[in-house]
């Protein structure tokens, strides 16, 4: 047995659990099924939902784990909130009916509990995207194993993102499985047979593409179209909602995905990133901050130690880093 086959079997079997709930709920998406928290982030029945399939799922199988989450079930607790509540327990329990309202409530409790973040734990995001989620666009469902500081093992379901890009008879649902080791690999959401894939070899940086998302306030648009011109490309920038970017980077139908923080201060959260970038690893392509250095899992629920996010196929790395710093000159 490989070092992380139950591992990768398990995040496999909870993301597609994830996917099965977002997907249900995404077209069907009511006001009421939807609120702000306290930083005006929208947040999804389905945000909950799939973050307590997936930490119950794990939970199964590796006991012993700390989880790190993004939600947590405070504000589901409040009488204000009881019809949101309710219709999350009803998504949990179509999927998995073995679970209870106390059971849903503490599974997605357990993302906000303690950790060692030197140590070995799983991150998720349970909807990466959720503004291209509540749009019926691109979003990912993101789980991450860390050892180390070291994203080891990443699981991105896509239900939106197209199989194969060349050719739309295949349909859409995707899900992209990067394993420290042992490559990375996609397969549609409702088959079993995976693809090897890899990072495209593109040399020459004008002959690349650029994906970037669609909120201008995740990173700076203007700083990146400065740089894809720095590097001489013309073709316009693939712009989706997502850890989603990650996938297209490593199946090669983009070589570069940047962002680049003007935000004083502002560090990008852990599982907006982990399970991305142990795809594109696997792939072949390269992931560091604006520095060039790797981004460091092991200090917090931030990655304090970074803070811009350069994604590239690898080949053109240190050409976009050197765009990078012309830009930062004054």
């Amino acid at each position: 047995m490989k070092r992380y086959e139950r591992e990768r079997q398990a995040a496999i079997e909870a993301v597609i659990a994830a996917c099965r709930l977002c997907s249900a709920v995404q077209h069907r998406l009511a006001d009421e099924h939807k609120m702000s928290k306290t930083d005006t982030s929208p947040v999804t029945v389905a945000d909950f939902g799939s973050q307590a399939l997936i930490i119950s799922h794990l939970r199964k199988v590796f006991a012993a784990d700390p989880m790190v989450g993004e939600e947590e079930a405070a504000m589901l607790r409040t009488p204000e909130q009881q019809a949101l509540k309710n219709e999350v327990i009803r998504l949990v329990r179509d999927i998995d009916p073995s679970m209870d309202e106390t059971q849903i409530l503490a599974m997605i409790d357990e993302g906000v509990g303690p950790c060692d973040f030197t140590q070995r734990y799983w991150t998720l995001d349970p909807i990466d995207g959720t503004k291209g989620f509540l749009r019926g666009e691109q979003y990912a469902v993101a789980l991450a194993l860390i050892e180390q500081g070291e994203p080891v093992l990443g699981v991105l379901g896509c239900p939106n993102l197209a199989v194969d890009p060349n050719d739309p008879t295949k349909g859409q649902g995707v899900l992209f499985i990067g394993v420290k080791g042992e490559g990375a690999f996609l397969r549609p959401l409702n088959q079993a047979q995976e693809t090897r894939i890899h990072a495209s070899i593109q040399t020459d940086a004008s002959r690349t593409r650029i994906c970037d998302s669609v909120e201008k306030e995740h990173s700076s648009h203007s700083d990146h179209a400065r740089i894809a011109e720095l590097l001489g490309m013309t073709t316009p920038s693939y712009r989706l909602d997502s850890q989603a970017k990650y996938g297209v980077v490593a199946r090669g139908e983009a070589d570069i995905y940047l962002r680049i923080i003007k935000k004083p201060n502002y560090h990008s959260c852990i599982w907006d990133h982990a399970a991305g970038v142990a795809v594109v690893k696997e792939a072949g392509g390269e992931v560091t901050d604006a520095f060039g250095h790797p981004l460091d899992f092991s200090v917090g629920r931030r990655l304090l130690k970074n803070s811009s996010i350069i994604v590239t196929n690898g080949a053109i790395h240190a050409a976009v880093l050197r765009a990078i710093r012309q830009i930062a000159t004054p």
